[in-house]
C-alpha cells in the first residue's frame, strides 16, 4: 500500500469521521442486541441498552482483528485508497444509516460501509479497484448470515419446545427470563466484536496510507482498537428506538423463550463469522433468527410483509450507499 501526502488536520478529521460512523453503527444497530430482550419485557429499555453497551466493549478482550484485516485489505485495492476514498466511503455509509434510521428500517451498517468503499473506489479508479474474493465473501454472507440465523433460531426453538414439553408455561417463562439475560449479553458481545472491527479496519487503512502505520504491522495501534470499541459502545448507549420497535414487535410476537432462542442462534452465527474474519451484518442475522423462531411456532406468526420490506432494504443497502459514496468522493475531491 502506497503512502500519500496528507495534512495532520485531514488525518485527524477523517479519523473523527470514522468514529462518528462507529458511533452511528452502535446507535443504529443497538436494536440488534436489545430488541428481543426489551420486547419480551425481561429488561427495561435503559437497562438493556446499558448492558449491551458494556458487552459491546468487553468484546475487545474476546475477539481478534480478523474482520478489521478483511475490511482494511480485502475489499478494495489498497493502492487506490486515499483521503478522498475514505471520506466518500464514510459519508456514503453515514447518510444511508441516517435514512434507514429515520425510516425505522433495520438495514446493515456493515454493508453500508462496504458499499461506501466500493462506490468511492469505483468512482476513482473503476471496477478494477475491487478485490473480488473479499467482496464475494461479504456478499455471500448477506444471504448466509440470515439463513444461518433462521435455521439456528428454528432449531433452538424446536429443541427447547421438546425439552420443556411437560413444563407449565409459567415455569418456562420464569426460566427463560433469566436465560435471556445470558443470550442478550452473548449477542451484544458478538455485535461489538464484529461491528467495531469494521471501523478499526478503515482507520488502520487510513494510517497506513498516511505513513503513520506500516503494512508489516500485525495489528492496528491499541488506541485505534480502544477508541472504536468505545465509540460503538457509546452509540449503543444512546440507541435508536425506532428500529427496536420494528425488530422486537413488528416481525413476530416474542416471549422470553423465543427471545432466548433468537439471540442464541444469532450469537452463534456472528461468532463463527467473526473468527473466520468475515464482516457480517448483525442486523441480518438477528432478523433471520427472529423469523426462524416465529415460523418454528407457526408460519402465520411471522408478519411476512414486514420481513419482506426489511429484505428489500438489505438488497438496496450496498448499491445505495455506493452511489452516495461516489457523489461524496467527487465532492471531497473539490473541498479537501
Amino acid at each position: 500500500m502506497h503512502t500519500i501526502q496528507m495534512s495532520i488536520w485531514v488525518l485527524v478529521a477523517l479519523v473523527g469521521l470514522a468514529l462518528v460512523f462507529d458511533f452511528m453503527n452502535g446507535f443504529h444497530d443497538a436494536a440488534n442486541a436489545i430488541a428481543t430482550v426489551v420486547s419480551t419485557g425481561v429488561l427495561k429499555p435503559q437497562t438493556a441498552v446499558a448492558m449491551a453497551a458494556v458487552f459491546n466493549f468487553i468484546a475487545i478482550f474476546v475477539v481478534g482483528v480478523h474482520v478489521a484485516a478483511t475490511v482494511g485489505k480485502d475489499t478494495i485495492d489498497p493502492n487506490v485508497v486515499d483521503q478522498y476514498v475514505i471520506f466518500g466511503a464514510l459519508v456514503g455509509a453515514i447518510i444511508w444509516n441516517i435514512i434507514t434510521w429515520v425510516g425505522g428500517i433495520p438495514s446493515s451498517s456493515s454493508h453500508a460501509l462496504i458499499g461506501g468503499l466500493v462506490g468511492a473506489a469505483v468512482a476513482k479508479s473503476g471496477t478494477g479497484a475491487l478485490v473480488g474474493g473479499g467482496l464475494l465473501k461479504t456478499v455471500l454472507f448477506i444471504v448466509i448470515s440470515p439463513v444461518a440465523g433462521f435455521i439456528l433460531g428454528s432449531i433452538m426453538m424446536l429443541i427447547v419446545s421438546w425439552l420443556f414439553v411437560r413444563s407449565t408455561p409459567r415455569k418456562v417463562d420464569t426460566w427463560f427470563r433469566r436465560l435471556q439475560l445470558v443470550s442478550a449479553a452473548a449477542y451484544s458481545l458478538g455485535h461489538g466484536g464484529n461491528d467495531a472491527q469494521k471501523t478499526i479496519g478503515i482507520i488502520w487503512m487510513l494510517l497506513i496510507v498516511a505513513g503513520v502505520s506500516s503494512t508489516a504491522d500485525a495489528t492496528p495501534p491499541l488506541w485505534v482498537i480502544v477508541s472504536c470499541y468505545t465509540a460503538i459502545s457509546l452509540g449503543t448507549l444512546f440507541g435508536g428506538w425506532r428500529i427496536v420497535k420494528t425488530m422486537g414487535q413488528k416481525i413476530t410476537k416474542l416471549k422470553p423463550v423465543g427471545g432466548f432462542c433468537a439471540e442464541t442462534g444469532g450469537a452463534i452465527t456472528v461468532f463463527i463469522a467473526t473468527f473466520m474474519g468475515i464482516p457480517v451484518s448483525t442486523t441480518h442475522t438477528i432478523t433471520g433468527a427472529i423469523v426462524g423462531v416465529g415460523s418454528a411456532q407457526k408460519m402465520s406468526a411471522v408478519r411476512w410483509g414486514v420481513a419482506g420490506n426489511i429484505v428489500w432494504a438489505w438488497i438496496f443497502t450496498i448499491p445505495a450507499s455506493a452511489f452516495m459514496a461516489a457523489i461524496a468522493w467527487w465532492v471531497g475531491t473539490h473541498i479537501m
